[in-house]
C-alpha cells in the first residue's frame, strides 16, 4: 500500500511518510491547524506520476499554501477494499478533513456503476462525520475501451449526486482534449500531462482556482506552453460542462 503524507512547508512540499508492505496500520497524520486537509483514497490512477503532490504544487503557483494531502493508495484498489483494510475509516474516525478525494476503477459496466455508487454511499456518512465532503474523482476507461467514457461519467456522475457530494469531472476533460489517447502511458496509468489535466480539474473543484489562472507550464515536466494551454482549455470545458454538485440520480438497478 501506498501511504504518504504531503504538506506544503514554506516553499516546499514533500512526503512525510511513504510506507509499503507495512504490517501495522501507520498512525494517523497530524495537521496543522487552518489549513485545507485533503484525503485521497485511491489507487495506482491517484498515485501514478503523484497526484495529489502535482495538486498541491499548482496551488503553490496559484498562491494557496493552505493545502495538505494525506494518500491512501494501493494498486487495483477499489472504495470497498479500502473499507475492509480499515486505515481509512480510522483516520477519519480520529481527525478532521475537509475533502475526501475518492475514485477506484473506471466502474463503467452496471455492476461496476452499483459497487461504485453503494460503497460512496458507505463512507459517505464517516466522511462527513470527520467533517469533511465528499469528492468524487472520475477517472478514465482502459485505452482500449475508450466507447465506455460517457459510462464512467454518469457512473461518477451518479456516485456523487446519491451523498450531495462534489464531482470532479477529470475523466471528461480526458475526451475534451483533442488528443486525449496520447495521455495514457500504459494503456491504462496517465502520462505527467494526464496527471496535471486531473489535478486541474481538482484544483478548480476544492478551491476554485480556474485552469486559465495558472502559468503554462507542468512542475516537474518539460512540455511545451501550447500543449499545456490546450490541456488548461479541455479543463474548462469539462468543468464548465458538468455541475460541481450533480442531482440526486434515480435508484440502482437491481
Amino acid at each position: 500500500m501506498m501511504i504518504s503524507l504531503l504538506k506544503p512547508i514554506r516553499a516546499t512540499w514533500f512526503a512525510l511518510m511513504l510506507l509499503s508492505g507495512c504490517l501495522r496500520a501507520p498512525t494517523t497524520p497530524a495537521f496543522h491547524a487552518g489549513d485545507t486537509k485533503i484525503l485521497f483514497l485511491g489507487n495506482s490512477l491517484t498515485y501514478t506520476n503523484d497526484l495529489p503532490s502535482m495538486l498541491l504544487r499548482l496551488a503553490r503557483l496559484a498562491g494557496d499554501t493552505t493545502m495538505q494531502a494525506a494518500v491512501l493508495a494501493e494498486p487495483d484498489f477499489s472504495l470497498q477494499e479500502h473499507w475492509e483494510t480499515g486505515t481509512a475509516q480510522r483516520w477519519l474516525r480520529e481527525r478532521q478533513w475537509d475533502f475526501v478525494v475518492m475514485q477506484q476503477g473506471s466502474s463503467a459496466l452496471s455492476a461496476g456503476q452499483a459497487h461504485l455508487r453503494a460503497w460512496t454511499e458507505q463512507f459517505a456518512p464517516l466522511v462527513r462525520a470527520s467533517g469533511a465532503q465528499p469528492v468524487l474523482l472520475m477517472v478514465w476507461p482502459q485505452q482500449h475501451r475508450l466507447f465506455d467514457f460517457a459510462n464512467v461519467l454518469t457512473s461518477y456522475r451518479n456516485a456523487a449526486g446519491s451523498v450531495s457530494g462534489i464531482f470532479v469531472p477529470a475523466g471528461d476533460a480526458w475526451t475534451a482534449y483533442e488528443q486525449y489517447d496520447r495521455l495514457y502511458v500504459d494503456g491504462l496509468h496517465p502520462t505527467p500531462g494526464g496527471t496535471y489535466l486531473t489535478a486541474l480539474t481538482l484544483l478548480e473543484r476544492l478551491r476554485g482556482i480556474r485552469p486559465d489562472q495558472l502559468p503554462p507550464t507542468i512542475p516537474g515536466a518539460a512540455v511545451d506552453s501550447t500543449t499545456v494551454r490546450a490541456l488548461q482549455r479541455a479543463a474548462i470545458t469539462a468543468l464548465e460542462r458538468n455541475p460541481a454538485r450533480p442531482p440526486m440520480p434515480g435508484a440502482m438497478p437491481q
